[in-house]
């Protein structure tokens, strides 16, 4: 029944907004949602908030183009493009060298584009479409650290550096 009622909720907010929804309680007692108001049975009609939109993107490799010096400028990309759950005034304990960054952009990523992360000057990991980037057997010590929006090998945008100290337990 639960996914039943899903569906049809579904279905019944992608109707048009002139559509009439009646919200009734059927005879088993279970609340219901129809187009059509139901035989013999007393119907409350229902006033449904506007229906979201949004506006239809262009398929892949049909995108407006844009200006050279438009699509080329740096730093025009994401109003913000930051590194986030690491500390820079205290030292970040991981006693086996690994742990999560985050990555906030806005707007959101737009695809094809990835995150990649830089460490210590030089690309690390494999690019990826998610904003929590894990870092693995990082050694004690300095390290710097940004991430870039990469378009497959064009580099979009980068973060500002971020130096952080990693502090783990000594294995001998």
């Amino acid at each position: 029944m639960g996914r039943g009622f899903s569906i049809l909720l579904l279905w019944l907010l992608a109707l048009p907004t002139t559509a009439q929804i009646y919200k009734y309680t059927d005879a088993e007692g279970n609340t219901a949602y129809s187009n059509q108001p139901p035989q013999g049975v007393p119907a409350q009609t229902m006033d449904l908030p506007p229906l979201n939109s949004i506006e239809r993107q262009p398929p892949a490799g049909q995108e407006k183009p844009t200006a050279p010096a438009e699509r080329d400028a740096p730093g025009n990309a994401y109003e913000t493009l930051e590194l986030t759950d690491i500390p820079t005034e205290e030292a970040l304990r991981a006693n086996n060298g690994t742990f999560t960054v985050g990555v906030q952009a806005q707007p959101r990523l737009r695809s094809p584009q990835q995150f990649r992360l830089v460490l210590d000057g030089q690309p690390y990991g494999q690019p990826s479409n998610v904003p929590r980037l894990q870092l693995v057997n990082i050694d004690r010590g300095e390290h710097s650290l940004a991430v870039q929006v990469i378009d497959g090998d064009r580099l979009v945008q980068q973060s500002e550096t971020i130096v952080f100290t990693v502090q783990r337990v000594h294995q001998p």
